[in-house]
This record gives C-alpha cells, structure tokens and sequence, in this order.
C-alpha cells in the first residue's frame, strides 16, 4: 500500500517535533541510565516522571548510542536510529574518502543519514549535507556539533532525485532498505534508484557513489574506478569514483587496516594453477577478491592459484602484505573428516580454526568431531586443489609488515 504524501510528510513533521522535544529533555536519558533492565522492560518508573510520547523514542535512541559504543565516536552523545546506525559508514573509511575531496571548494552529500561521511568532508572541505527526512537532515548537524565539524557544514531537507547535479561535487549514499526489513544487494532497488545513479556519475562533475560491497556492480559503471575497501579483514564498502575523481583503472583495492592499496584493471593479468601446493597457503584479502584482482596480486607477488575457481593462492616464501593471509602447510588430505581426525590424533591441537570459500561446510559440525590436546592451534581448510576437494591442516603465520609501505594519500588520477 503506497503512502498518501501528506500523511509521510505529517509523519516526518512528528518525527522532528520529537526530536526536537528530546534534545531538551536530557535528565530523561539520565534516567534511562540509571534504570535496571527489568525497569526499561516496563517503563513504569519513566513513564511516571515524563511525557509518555516522549519514553519509547528517548529508550530506542539510547538502544542506538549502545550499540554506536565502538563503531562511532563520542556514540552516547549521538542522535541515532537503529537503521541509520546500521548503514552509517566506518569513520575510517569516511576519512580515506574525504581525502579525494581535500582540493574541492565544497562538496554536497546527497543522502547523507546520520552524517558520518559529511563530517568527514567537513573536516577538509565545505559541505552541503541534504536528506529527504528532515529528521535524519537534524541528526546530521547535531552529529557534527558533537564531532566539531558543524562550522563547516550545512543540512537542509530535499529530495535529491529531483534535482540537477551537473557541475556539483557530490558524495552519494542511497538507501539499500526502502522499507525492507533487510538491505537489498540488488542496485536497482536502492532508493534513489540504479537510473538516478548512472545519471549521476555521468553529470555531475566528480564524486563518489557509496554501494554494498555484495550488491551487482560489475558493468553497471562503465568509465568509473569502483574502490573495494576492507577494514579488520572484512569487505565493508564498494565506492564508485566517477567524472573528476576516479582513477586511472576501473577497479581498486584498499586494505584501511595495513595501509595498502592496488589498482589496476582485472583482465591485465593471469595467474597460472599448480598441481602441487607449496610450503605456503595464501587466503587473500576479501577486497582483492571482490574487486576481481586476485590476478594481478598474484602475478605481483609471484604466487599461484590452486584451483581456477579457488581464491586460495599458494607459494613457498611469505609476501609482505596485508593483502593475504599466510599458512605455513602441514599436510594435505583428501576432503574426508575421518583421515583428518585419523591425522590429528596424534597430533591434537588446544584449537582449531576452519576456514573454507567454495565447498560448503558446517564448521561447527566438523569442530565438535576433532581430537583437542594440548598441541598449538590448527587451521584446517577446505579447498580445491586441481579440480578436486582437499583439506590442508596448517598453521597460521603473524603477518609481515607490508614492504614498502603503501601510502594511502590520493593523488589524482
């Protein structure tokens, strides 16, 4: 059933009058500081001292600052929603992207949430920071007085799709739900849509479009540099840089944790398949593998694939870089859990760590059925080698310092 518009913008209305009402009731979430849990339960004892429309809000907002404890600065200063939190960007990567724009007079953020990418703009340029809720437009600013960037931006309310942003710096960040109880991977349900952000990235005189690393981006961009960027060893962002600011190659790999970035164009390598593994295993970073240029690292740091359709790669001497994972082989058996158990009862380890990409496996399942002693941790794979299923017992070796060091620092295409 399709929202009258009147009704959404009476909602929206409410949602701001609310919020408004809350940032002067800061002795309510005072009191929801100081309650049990069985009193957030019942909400007897703050429903008692203050406004009743005002309790349920005041307790989902301070549900959001908890959960905002780790991932944002100062989280229980912060006006959040649970959904906003969900889809806000890392401040690292906020900060990795800002410094493309650091030459920009001003940039406008369309979309922007809960504001984490416009204060991170803020911090080396002007910012225009615009939502079609008002609500979400408020939250943003106030963010930024908590972060110290508000000086330098400015939030309004707006419909961005119904605007021309042709000349503009832009940072975009569709919304991946629309309603939808999960994030969609599929771009031409995002709101605004696939249309609006091919239009964009086509008119606009620079930016970067922010996507879901897992959403179907391959040939939707043509022209542009998509940036896979990993943070603690998981995918977390796809940016589309386009018109001004994208690079010279259609894809990139960034690893924020180890500093190291790669572009390149996936088709200008090949890495050839060995029959025999090496001394070493490699798990590449999943950066590298959803940007498609296992290859080219491959061929970079003289490893091999051990199977076309396997992203694990092998060789004998470790590579310094945080773009693999390293493990220095023991054995390797065929993909039967009894010759594995078979194997580590003579040698059982205090644990086991299971790792697998193409071939299906309940790694709790196979956990419970392995010996455990007192031997040095384990790291079993699943695999193929060859066309055919394995599994490698190995051991996890500590990274070597990438050599030499990448820097991060943009400059320019």
């Amino acid at each position: 059933m399709t929202q009258d518009p009147t009704e959404s913008e009476a909602d929206e209305a409410e949602q701001l009058r609310v919020l408004q009402q809350l940032r002067t009731q800061p002795e309510l979430f005072a009191a929801i500081s100081a309650c049990t849990p069985a009193e957030l339960i019942s909400q007897k004892t703050l429903r008692s001292r203050f406004d009743l429309r005002l309790v349920p809000p005041a307790l989902a907002l301070h549900e959001a600052r908890e959960r905002a404890v780790g991932r944002l600065p100062d989280a229980r200063q912060l006006w959040l929603t649970r959904t906003g939190l969900e889809q806000s960007t890392a401040p690292e990567i906020a900060r990795h992207k800002a410094r493309r724009f650091a030459s920009a007079d001003h940039v406008t953020d369309l979309c922007c949430g809960l504001g984490v990418d416009a204060s991170a703009l803020a911090e080396v340029t002007r910012v225009t920071a615009i939502d079609a809720s008002p609500a979400m437009a408020t939250r943003a600013l106030w963010n930024a007085e908590v972060w110290g960037t508000s000086s330098r931006m400015q939030t309004r309310p707006g419909d961005v799709s119904q605007q021309s942003w042709a000349g503009h710096l832009v940072h975009a960040d569709p919304d991946r739900r629309d309603g939808r109880d999960r994030p969609s991977k599929r771009l031409e349900q995002y709101r605004p849509d696939l249309t609006w952000m091919q239009q964009l990235v086509t008119t606009a005189a620079g930016g970067a479009l922010k996507i879901s690393p897992a959403s179907n981006f391959q040939q939707k961009f043509p022209g542009c540099e998509i940036e896979l960027i990993s943070l603690g060893g998981e995918c977390r962002e796809a940016t589309v840089w386009f018109g001004s600011l994208a690079g010279p190659h259609t894809f990139r790999a960034t690893n924020l944790t180890t500093g190291e970035t790669l572009s390149e164009d996936p088709l200008s390598a090949w890495t050839n398949v060995t029959p025999q593994p090496g001394a070493l295993l490699l798990d590449p970073d999943p950066a590298i593998v959803r940007s498609g240029l296992l290859d080219v690292m491959a061929e970079r740091l003289e490893l091999l694939r051990l199977d076309q359709e396997e992203e694990y790669l092998t060789g004998d001497v470790q590579p310094r870089t945080g773009f693999v994972s390293c493990f220095q082989v023991q054995t390797i058996l065929s993909a039967n859990v009894k010759e594995l158990r078979r194997y580590l009862r003579e040698r059982p380890a205090r644990e086991y760590e299971i790792k697998c990409r193409r071939i299906a496996t309940d790694a709790q399942a196979i956990r419970r059925q392995l010996p455990t002693g007192d031997g040095p941790p384990l790291v079993i794979l699943f695999c193929r080698i060859a066309g055919r299923s394995h599994i490698v017992v190995a051991s996890r070796l500590p990274p070597l310092a990438p050599c030499p060091p990448t820097s991060l620092n943009w400059e320019g295409p």
